[in-house]
């Protein structure tokens, strides 16, 4: 076996790590890079390798930043299988074809805004780049061994990071492990994580190496807090939100809250088709769900929908948004701010100092939201400067990612089994935290990849 880090080294997002066994080459992931517009697009454009050379794709789960190059993959030549667990495979044929018309709408509004004589932006992939990536999916269930290769093999093991995600264990001369992205223990609504397999080699995410979440208890006090002090002023509560996971999260809290009385009878919208559809996907899987959303299921109850909630499909709906002047919660995709509609409701409502903006995850270098996180005074939507006056605040408790400590306690079964470990999918700080904290309680060799860098594993 053969290791060659390309995305999501030394950096959060792109995931893409090429497996080279038995004489095949393999992709676990193939991810949008997100960051500087230039940077991403260079990134995103151009492979390191032949596409037509990979065999398949194994991918751990549908966010974008893990699956949302395979478009462009199947573009340039690729025609092999792409296998996902049949949640994540659902959930990968909506948010692929999502993605691919927001940039060609994004892209359609930015060359209208184009100085005469500048060459027309084009987009990374078009519907139909997407719709050709479909037909290659292939479902492999939870715990069921794949067989790639007479000489490999790999099985997926629930990751508890957002529905069907998965940790990938590959066997052939040696038992290499890929968390995927590593969820957190008693998240609502999907299961927690599966502790590890043992394994010789790890390669495991590094999103929040560096930091300690606050305790889940505290969500629903803080959530109800922002809803009620947002609608007391008269503003709006504008949030930006994954539409897997986090905008179902969301939902679910905002309607136990409603339940409890304890946020005022004010509409709220989920302002996304992506997310819309989305959680009809989340409707047609409780085979991932927890036992607490497996309840309102039993009890003939939506856990995804109440009577206080508009699902808004048509953009003619969503553009009457802001015309909307009252109190309402407005959730809405991207959860970093870089593409759909959440940028139209920024651009409306970020200057009110009524309103408030709810950042829910974890923002990546450079993107809108980051800076949104930071307090910059001033931030550019479509290339227009515009002053933050509106309240940002931050509930990073619902993070889909586990932290350091969650992380350390996640890996401890391979501990006496695993000979090295690849820390991968975070920034540098957060990643050598977390390679020093292993080092120190578990004495296991951990090293950060760098971008093109390959390992030989034996």
């Amino acid at each position: 076996m053969k290791l060659t880090f390309w995305g999501a080294a030394q950096t959060v997002t792109g995931s893409m790590h090429q497996l080279d066994a038995d004489g095949r080459r393999y992709l676990l992931d193939c991810g949008m890079y997100q960051g500087h517009r230039k940077q991403a697009e260079e990134r995103n454009r151009h492979f390191p390798f032949p596409p037509q050379s990979v065999s398949a794709v194994i991918l751990s789960h549908a966010h974008i930043d893990h699956s949302g190059n395979l478009p462009l993959l199947v573009k340039n030549g690729f025609s092999g299988p792409i296998y996902g667990t049949p949640a994540t495979i659902d959930l990968a044929h909506a948010m692929l074809l999502d993605a691919a018309h927001i940039q060609e709408k994004d892209v359609e509004f930015l060359n209208k805004r184009h100085h005469h004589g500048e060459p027309p932006i084009a987009p990374l992939f078009s519907i139909e780049d997407a719709e050709h990536t479909l037909p290659l999916f292939q479902p492999v269930p939870y715990y069921e061994p794949k067989q790639l290769s007479a000489g490999l093999t790999c099985r997926y093991y629930d990751a508890g990071h957002i529905l069907g995600s998965a940790t990938v264990m590959f066997e052939s001369d040696s038992r290499l492990l890929f968390s995927g992205d590593v969820g957190r223990p008693n998240m609502p609504i999907i299961r927690n994580p599966d502790p590890p397999p043992a394994a010789d080699y790890l390669i495991m995410e590094s999103t929040y190496g560096g930091r300690f979440h606050e305790e889940m208890g505290s969500v629903k006090d803080k959530l109800a807090d922002i809803v009620r002090r947002t609608a007391g002023r008269g503003g709006k509560l504008i949030v930006p939100a994954f539409a897997v996971g986090r905008s179902q999260q969301l939902v679910l809290l905002l309607h136990e809250l409603s339940n409890e009385g304890r946020v005022p009878k004010i509409p709220m919208f989920l302002d996304s088709p992506l997310a819309v559809d989305i959680t009809k996907v989340f409707r047609n899987h409780p085979e991932c769900f927890n036992e607490e959303t497996l309840r309102y299921v039993n009890a003939g109850d939506d856990p995804f929908g109440f009577k206080l909630l508009t699902l808004v499909h048509e953009a003619a709906e969503s553009k009457k948004l802001n015309d909307l002047h009252v109190p309402c919660v407005i959730i809405s995709p991207s959860g970093m701010c870089e593409a759909g509609r959440i940028l139209h409701h920024l651009r409306n409502n970020i200057e009110d100092p009524r309103n408030t903006i709810l950042i829910t995850g974890f923002q990546a270098e450079n993107t809108l939201g980051r800076k949104l996180v930071e307090k910059w005074p001033e931030v550019k939507i479509f290339g227009e400067p515009m002053r933050v006056r509106a309240e940002v605040k931050s509930l990073q408790a619902l993070s889909a990612h586990a932290d350091q400590r969650e992380l350390l306690a996640w890996m401890k079964p391979l501990v006496g089994t695993v000979k090295k470990v690849f820390l991968v999918h975070g920034e540098f700080d957060g990643a050598t935290a977390l390679q020093a904290a292993i080092q120190k309680e578990y004495g296991i060799e951990t090293v950060l990849p760098g971008w093109g860098q390959s390992f030989e594993l034996s």
